[in-house]
């Protein structure tokens, strides 16, 4: 059993010097300088106008997006408030935005 221990060492050490040296010759004859220049490349010529595009949807589908307030139903299983949050008045959640988040009586400025 040592045996086989002292031998599945060798092969590990043996196999790490060869890698080291693969990546020592790769290293010298100056491969990491071309690829440094395609990821370069490939980052101006498609990352770049990705993300240019992407903004571009996003901003789009924001002008066609309508900022009305959705309507109140009063629906007995949401917004049940069975204590205070101990933020604020009590009411509000945490990240509470009057425009889209309702009470459980309605929305804020509303008299309806």
């Amino acid at each position: 059993m040592a045996a086989f221990g002292r031998f599945s060492q060798a092969l590990l050490r043996s196999s790490l010097t060869q890698t080291r040296r693969q990546l020592s010759a790769a290293a010298a004859s100056g491969h990491g300088e071309q690829s440094a220049k395609t990821w370069k490349i490939l980052s101006f010529v498609v990352a770049l106008p990705g993300v240019a595009v992407c903004m571009l949807n996003m901003y789009l589908k924001e002008q066609q997006h309508s900022h009305e307030q959705p309507e109140f139903v009063p629906y007995t299983h949401l917004r049940i408030r069975s204590k205070r949050f101990p933020w604020g008045d009590g009411t509000k959640t945490l990240f509470h935005n009057p425009h889209l988040n309702a009470l459980p009586d309605g929305y804020e400025g509303h008299d309806e």
